[in-house]
């Protein structure tokens, strides 16, 4: 069972999956969506989020399915769901300090794990599931050989790892990051801050016992090897919440070539009245953590970019250059003497530090990143916690009609 025979990277395969949860997404996900089943059996969620991370699949076009069956009341719980991802890169947007603060702060601790022997112990005995916790060992073989974990597992990961390992948190979220299919720089960023009680400061999230054994139906019952509490981690608190610059339009008359990148697979509104005479797609972006990732999550995303490229040929053109990095980029931009790129918007993370990396040299073409219209209306709201933001689901679903 491997990562992609479990997520075929195609747009196909998410319809099918979407298609088959679709009539379980309102009392059945409710009921069931805490249940951690194991691999190959997670039944009670829609495990949609691989392709949902590279938006092969649209949350405009979850939430639309799911409500072509059920009311917003009966699927409240799973499009709620839907929109903490949306928050999340929202709150993010608003806030890019907290993800270059967090780059910052991981190469620290990647270097301590190079100078100090027990820290690199503890460290490799986690990430390879030797840890004698078996729940703990058990997941971490589970993330490296699938590259998904139900999000219940993920919390109580995350929360042996920082409060009963004492690990540092910023070394999970990179293990996380590297072999997560939908590892998100936002929702895993910010998700690790919140169970190290940084998120929200002074709200912890403690793995018990009994609930581990509850929700995972009597598999694991990790009894006296837990941590008893779970104090949250010193740091600033979250800063203030900036704002949006203002939508980007392409401008008309310039030479124009089209990117498409890994953070959105599905560009179709970007391609409105556009006159192309190039285009390029970005391999999926490594430099985020001092390792290398897991084999299978570049190799589901380049494999999910070139269905998208070929789905989308008739616009951008059959055979887009591949290019690699802000250096690639500006050479591709250079032989096709282009004026201006335009890309769907890349939120905070490894594609939009490139493409800042390209807008940052002189001789740089136009860079115009086109929002999505969901994105536009949703991140605006993430300026507090979710439950403000939750608020304003009504209405964004309403837009959608």
């Amino acid at each position: 069972m491997t990562a992609l025979t479990l997520f075929p990277p195609d747009r196909t395969a998410a319809l099918e999956r979407l298609a088959a949860f679709a009539p379980k997404a309102g009392r059945d996900y409710a009921a069931r969506r805490n249940y951690d089943h194991g691999p190959g059996a997670h039944t009670s969620v829609s495990t949609l989020s691989p392709w949902l991370r590279c938006r092969l699949i649209t949350e405009e076009e979850v939430i639309r399915t799911v409500l072509g069956r059920h009311s917003l009341a009966t699927a409240e719980k799973f499009i709620q769901e839907v929109f903490w991802r949306t928050y999340w890169k929202g709150w993010l947007q608003l806030r890019p300090s907290v993800w270059d603060q967090y780059r910052t702060d991981l190469r620290r601790r990647h270097d301590d794990v190079q100078t100090q022997s027990g820290l690199r112990d503890r460290w490799e005995a986690a990430c390879s599931g030797a840890t004698e916790i078996r729940c703990f060992d058990f997941w971490a073989r589970e993330l490296r050989e699938t590259g998904y974990l139900h999000n219940h597992a993920r919390m109580w990961f995350a929360s042996i790892w920082i409060f009963t390992l004492e690990l540092p948190w910023e070394l999970g979220a990179d293990f996380f990051l590297r072999h997560l299919l939908d590892g998100d720089p936002a929702s895993n960023t910010l998700s690790w801050r919140w169970v190290a009680g940084i998120q929200t400061p002074g709200k912890t999230y403690l793995a018990r016992t009994s609930n581990i054994s509850k929700f995972t139906e009597g598999r694991f019952h990790p009894r006296w090897q837990l941590a008893g509490e779970a104090r949250a981690i010193e740091a600033p608190a979250p800063p203030a919440a900036g704002i949006l610059p203002p939508p980007d339009t392409p401008r008309p008359g310039l030479r124009s070539g089209f990117l498409l990148h890994e953070d959105d697979l599905s560009p179709g509104f970007a391609l409105e009245n556009t006159d192309l005479i190039a285009a390029a797609v970005l391999a999926p972006q490594t430099g985020f953590s001092p390792l290398h990732p897991a084999p299978h999550v570049a190799g589901f995303r380049t494999a999910a970019a070139k269905d998208a490229a070929e789905r989308w040929a008739g616009r951008i053109g059959s055979a887009p250059t591949p290019v690699t990095d802000a250096q690639a980029l500006e050479n591709w931009a250079a032989a096709e003497n282009l004026e201006q790129i335009i890309t769907p918007r890349a939120p905070v993370g490894p594609v939009a530090d490139c493409l800042a990396t390209l807008a940052s040299r002189p001789d740089a073409p136009r860079i115009a990143q086109i929002t999505r219209d969901y994105d536009q209306r949703a991140w605006p709201h993430a300026t507090r916690g979710f439950f403000p933001f939750r608020k304003h689901i009504p209405e964004l679903v309403d837009a959608l009609a």
